[in-house]
């Protein structure tokens, strides 16, 4: 190979190829990797490129508090929700339906209807299939039953008449326990179309009696007493909700009377 500088040293030198070609596994200058791959920079030692380095995951764990908590409070709205629409459903029901679901009731519209009808009001001393009775046969004076606590028994005839207007009369055992009677009293003084009284003859502590229906129970924290009243007070009239509580006999004793002999000495 010859190098020629003509004009000087503004001229670059001219290489002049002799025609051979680079020594094999030396690649031109200049020439990029056959491969294609990257080099990478080399490691310390000379060992070759340095290989990427893999992110290390670091695995957390669920937070199990707070998602506990969202699930009671789904649940907790579930049976809100599941209650509310339940016991819509149940006040939808007809007052019949709902009192003949009321457990240990009985029905004596259906089982024995010809006890409860009458002709005509009667006076004197009567008598009945139950006791006490839930209907029938009564006087034409009806026992005061707005919300009235008598602490004395009544006459079942006076008590029949209010039954027909759609009052509950709660009896009980004259023995009850005070607590329990004052329980009772609690949810009938002041309530239209209820009255109270202690009755003689009991199967049980405590009997409610309604037109056509009766329940029976131990004592006075029995919750059926007030699905008893709720449903059957004035419901179970015979005479429509309209039938008249007050100016009603307000004088106790077991002889019935008539309305002008109410103020008379109890007998």
């Amino acid at each position: 190979m010859s190098i020629s500088t003509p004009g000087g040293p503004e001229r670059r030198p001219t290489v002049v190829s002799t025609g051979k070609k680079p020594a094999a596994g030396r690649p031109a200058s200049g020439a990029k990797a056959a491969s294609g791959k990257p080099t990478g920079s080399p490691r310390a030692g000379g060992k070759g490129p340095r290989k990427p380095v893999t992110p290390v995951k670091v695995s957390q764990g669920r937070a199990w508090g707070p998602i506990a908590l969202f699930v009671a409070v789904g649940v907790l709205a579930a049976g809100i929700i599941g209650y509310g629409a339940w016991a819509s459903f149940q006040g939808s029901k007809p007052w019949d339906k709902r009192a003949n679901a009321i457990d240990g009731i009985s029905n004596i519209r259906k089982s024995d209807p010809d006890s409860l009808k009458y002709e005509s009001h009667k006076s004197g001393p009567l008598t009945w299939n139950y006791s006490p009775p839930v209907g029938g046969v009564h006087n034409a004076a009806w026992q005061n039953c707005m919300g009235d606590v008598y602490d004395a028994p009544i006459a079942n005839e006076h008590a029949v008449h209010s039954l027909e207007h759609g009052a509950v009369w709660v009896t009980y055992r004259p023995d009850l326990p005070k607590d329990q009677v004052d329980k009772l009293a609690s949810k009938v003084r002041g309530v239209e179309k209820t009255l109270m009284s202690p009755y003689e003859g009991l199967d049980k502590p405590i009997s409610l009696q309604a037109w056509g229906y009766q329940l029976k129970v131990d004592n006075a924290d029995d919750s059926r007493i007030d699905e008893f009243i709720k449903d059957l007070r004035v419901n179970a009239s015979v005479e429509g909700p309209t039938a008249l509580c007050n100016t009603g006999i307000t004088a106790t004793g077991t002889t019935p009377r008539e309305l002008q002999q109410q103020q008379q000495p109890t007998q």
